[in-house]
């Protein structure tokens, strides 16, 4: 499943960072700490150069706190960049951040001008939530379904920090099919633009090898089966999601699962390990290197049937 998925906001967002992005000292990206690198958005890299970076993994109430220290350690090993897990259900942790910004950018601090930064991070990850709690008030709007800032704006928090907001964006077309369907599981895409039962099935097949115990507790299975097809049948026998005749609704049974892994009432399941990550991004690096060589050989091709037109 590629998920290409860039509404025009999105591409007047980008051009507006790029314009905006010489003034900034600072730029904290917000992650949803479930899915760190599929949540990552390549773009933030190259749109803030070599300017330190604060990677804060939100939701990490929902996330295997063991597999998001692993993230933590594996992140912070780029050079300017410090990571912190935190949870917007807890004020005292998003009020850390303002600490943690001067002892990154200790030279504004000593000529007493404010620390510009600028917060980042993929749709429906929080950032706006985060946003309030820095300022005390509501400043951004705040829902749970993606692409709801869509606007940049400028915010002071009367602390020594301005804080540029961005509107949630994708990149437009995400290489890497596994990161597309860990996109879709934790709601980062609107359900409108999946397909339910193929995502359940991916969610479906990952819990049954990482988490076995978690899915055997929630749904009260005496033995888990094999398949990921067979586990949201033997969901829907013990939910009750059927069809007249007694046959599973598939749809209804992949709905449910999403729902409450988003929820976390399976258990605090992170999605994707740093190993998954590197393996994972040497395949997507192989992929566009061939589609760049392969590219390139048709541009030759076209260049050479033009010359060959001319000569005649």
């Amino acid at each position: 499943m590629a998920i290409q998925w860039y509404p025009g906001h999105m591409h007047k967002a980008r051009k507006e960072i790029e314009e905006v992005m010489p003034q900034i000292d600072l730029v904290i990206e917000v992650l949803d700490a479930r899915i760190p690198y599929s949540s990552e958005n390549p773009m933030v890299q190259t749109l803030r150069g070599d300017r330190p970076c604060i990677k804060l993994l939100n939701k990490s109430d929902l996330a295997d706190p063991e597999t998001t220290q692993l993230w933590i350690e594996y992140l912070e090993q780029e050079q300017g960049v410090k990571a912190m897990a935190i949870t917007t259900l807890q004020a005292s942790q998003v009020k850390k951040i303002p600490d943690l910004c001067r002892k990154f950018v200790p030279s504004r601090n000593k000529i007493e001008k404010d620390i510009r930064t600028m917060i980042m991070g993929i749709p429906n990850v929080g950032k706006s939530t985060i946003i309030n709690t820095l300022a005390g008030r509501t400043i951004a709007k705040t829902g749970n379904e993606p692409a709801v800032t869509k606007t940049q704006q400028r915010i002071n928090l009367r602390n020594g920090i301005v804080l540029s907001d961005t509107p949630g964006i994708l990149w437009p077309k995400v290489d890497n099919e596994s990161s597309s369907y860990r996109l879709a599981i934790t709601g980062a895409i609107k359900d409108t633009a999946i397909e339910y039962e193929d995502v359940a099935m991916f969610a479906a097949e990952y819990f049954l090898k990482a988490y076995p115990n978690a899915i055997s507790e929630r749904y009260k299975l005496k033995s888990l089966p094999d398949t990921e097809i067979e586990l949201l049948e033997a969901i829907g026998r013990k939910r009750g999601a059927l069809r007249p005749g007694g046959r599973i609704d598939l749809h209804k049974v992949s709905e449910l699962l999403l729902h409450e892994y988003r929820s976390g009432k399976i258990g605090l399941l992170s999605l994707e390990t740093p190993a998954m990550a590197e393996i994972e991004k040497a395949e997507v690096a192989r992929v566009q290197a061939q589609k760049a060589e392969k590219e390139a050989l048709i541009r030759e091709q076209e260049r050479l049937k033009r010359s060959g037109i001319r000569h005649d």
